[in-house]
């Protein structure tokens, strides 16, 4: 019942709407000419311009195949980020048959422990690519595409050589296709075109890590932005052989900025279905971690006199984030997720582009909470903002002075 609620609220108004505009439009110029001339001559003329326009008019307003929103045109090398009225009924019509995930969040935590061994194996990796419903924020209702079902993806972690057999499958109850561009493959598409897979479909390919560093993966399927802005993105860390080059840290995290583009506003109640002109228009109401307003608060903890390690990934499909920890110096910074080259020192604030990642590190000194932003501020209000808590015993040369509340951050 919602589903068609839904269906009759972002669809078919719309469409019955543009109906009643053309026949308004062509029964006031109908009255206009009638008053004008004769009945014949009315009719014989409203036939002529009415013809004149659907010649001029008709082939730029209407797509080739109906799509969902109306009459948008754009020019990318692929599908737009409409999407065809057979899926969005399709959707619509399905509604009740998602899987309602209770927290659409990866867990900052969720993420494997450092590889040990020396030698290269060959590594077996399987993902999950499925459509689901879950709240942004409370009462706040989204379709989510992701990969095995939380927001980012899974932290992949393999060795500088490793062979890896990669097997996407595709949930049976999706309704669009999917694939995976990892940043971390070298070959055509990034493994996104030996990927595609339609509901109920696993395909697998196989690839070799030849360089360290941190990469993003993500759906590549058209349209590419449109997949990744329902959050199909997420982190593979290919560790390098040289452990020098990633020295050992006592506690890691994965942190991943996205942005989501709803047709209501920011705190809109009930379903929320994609806008696609905020998209183009790099316009979106959401700016998040981990997929979720509070994705990732209250989740990290660690302990003074530990270091810490941020694993920071940025799905875009439009903005730069510029991480910063309130209240902290990240001691070693991999910018742009290089590893190999010396890292940055000292550093306040990092950029993280659409489509890439950084590694930030950091020693603890002082006991509090310490509030991850991306330091384009207003975000703050749309969401992008985490924590992490430190237990422990202050060092007083460090900082010494009476905390209290509304602090200005």
């Amino acid at each position: 019942m919602d589903g068609f609620f839904y269906l009759i609220k972002y669809v078919l108004l719309q469409g019955f709407g543009l109906f009643i505009a053309l026949l308004a439009g062509a029964v006031f110029t109908y009255i206009v000419l009638r008053k004008l001339h004769s009945r014949k001559t009315a009719i014989l003329l409203f036939v002529l311009f009415f013809g004149i326009f659907l010649f001029l008019y008709a082939p730029r307003a209407f797509p080739n195949q109906l799509q969902y929103p109306f009459g948008l045109t754009t020019y990318g090398p692929a599908d737009s980020p409409a999407l065809p009225l057979k899926n969005v009924y399709t959707f619509f019509s399905k509604l009740d048959q998602f899987e309602r995930i209770p927290d659409i969040a990866r867990d900052p935590n969720d993420i494997p422990p450092p590889i040990t061994r020396t030698e290269n194996e060959t590594v077996e990796i399987t993902m999950t690519a499925k459509e689901v419903i879950a709240e942004m924020a409370p009462g706040v209702v989204m379709n989510y595409w992701t990969y095995d079902g939380r927001v980012p993806g899974p932290f992949v972690r393999i060795l500088e050589g490793d062979t890896v057999h990669f097997t996407l499958k595709n949930d049976p109850t999706s309704i669009h296709r999917h694939n995976i561009d990892l940043h971390a493959v070298t070959g055509p598409g990034g493994g996104a075109v030996a990927t595609n897979v339609a509901p109920g479909e696993s395909k697998t390919f196989t690839f070799k890590a030849l360089n360290p560093g941190l990469y993003v993966y993500h759906c590549a399927h058209p349209n590419v932005g449109n997949h990744m802005a329902h959050g199909m993105y997420g982190l593979i860390l290919v560790q390098p052989k040289n452990i020098a080059d990633l020295p050992a840290v006592d506690k890691e995290f994965y942190v991943m900025q996205g942005e989501f583009y709803p047709k209501g506003t920011i705190g809109t109640k009930g379903l929320q279905v994609m806008d696609a002109q905020k998209f183009l228009d790099g316009k979106p109401e959401y700016i998040v971690f981990n997929g979720k307003i509070g994705g990732a608060v209250g989740k990290m903890e660690a302990k003074t006199g530990e270091t810490v390690r941020v694993y920071v990934g940025n799905g875009g499909v439009n903005l730069i984030s510029s991480f910063h920890a309130i209240g902290e110096i990240f001691d070693r910074v991999f910018p742009e997720g290089a590893i190999g080259s010396a890292p940055h020192q000292n550093v306040q604030t990092t950029l993280v582009p659409a489509g890439g990642a950084t590694i930030v590190d950091f020693a603890l000194q002082v006991p509090g909470t310490f509030i991850f932003v991306d330091h384009a501020l207003a975000r703050l209000d749309r969401g992008a903002y985490g924590n992490l808590k430190v237990t422990g015993d202050p060092d007083l040369s460090v900082f010494d002075g009476e905390i209290s509340s509304g602090g200005g951050h």
